[in-house]
């Protein structure tokens, strides 16, 4: 165990899970592992089968967290939203289940956190994506600040994601300004209309910008994601892709301007 010196007193970590515990059990284990303590855990579950509630509940002795549950399965929209309302201090660290903070992490989290104490118009760090935002302006530290031009039609729609619901630092009240996570939808809706939501309202964030190197995405045979990407909306055909580029682009400025 590492130093006290990762005591982050203003910070709600919060984890939604669903049926995977020992993937929790990792993830709570490795920010022990690196020194890591926050204000407060809340775990989030989204109605897991009896047994694996029963061992997240063995994991809640060990780790303290406050536990949220549902008595029926309401998707990640809802998910979210229960546990960020019960979050009482002033920053919320969201983390999926299936990811592993790595040895860099609890210095750049601290460095996140001055950045949000010292910009009250932050409204969230990124710490983990895909692939790298294509449009950043070199902030501090290894992050970079993320801006967006609508009316760039020729890059990628990706331009759009300034939101993601991967690990990041976001300040209590986001819900209050960005609005709830849409709920009875799919996951890539209900981050889209967030992501539509966040740039509506001019939202502000930063991206660390070697985003691979503070988060690893672990899935194993025996908890694999229960997450099923459509594929159908990642074309490889040129031309399709050239067309659906040009649909999303037209229909995505319709939605933001109006």
């Amino acid at each position: 165990m590492q130093s006290e010196e990762f005591y982050f007193s203003q910070v709600t970590l919060l984890v939604t899970h669903y049926n995977r515990p020992a993937s929790l059990a990792r993830l709570l284990s490795s920010f022990a592992s690196l020194g890591c303590r926050f204000g407060e855990i809340i775990v989030s579950d989204d109605c897991s089968t009896a047994e694996n509630l029963m061992l997240v509940k063995k994991l809640q002795a060990e780790f303290e967290f406050k536990l949220i549950t549902t008595p029926t399965n309401a998707g990640l929209g809802n998910n979210i939203n229960k546990g960020q309302r019960n979050a009482t201090l002033p920053l919320t660290l969201y983390v999926q289940e299936d990811f592993v903070p790595l040895a860099l992490f609890p210095q750049k989290l601290s460095a996140s956190i001055r950045f949000m104490q010292e910009d009250s118009s932050l409204d969230i760090v990124r710490f983990y994506a895909y692939q790298r935002f294509p449009f950043l302006k070199t902030f501090a530290e290894g992050f970079s600040q993320m801006y967006f031009n609508p009316a760039d039609i020729l890059s990628t729609y990706n331009k759009f994601y300034l939101y993601s619901d991967h690990p990041h630092l976001r300040r209590s009240d986001f819900l209050n300004k960005f609005g709830n996570y849409k709920e009875g939808v799919n996951v890539e809706k209900a981050e889209y209309s967030m992501m539509m939501s966040f740039l509506k309202r001019k939202g502000k964030g930063l991206f660390y910008e070697d985003f691979k190197g503070l988060f690893d995405q672990k899935n194993s045979t025996e908890e694999p994601s229960t997450f099923k990407r459509n594929w159908k909306r990642h074309p490889s055909n040129i031309l399709i892709g050239a067309a659906r580029h040009l649909y999303r682009h037209i229909k995505f400025n319709l939605n933001y301007y109006f």
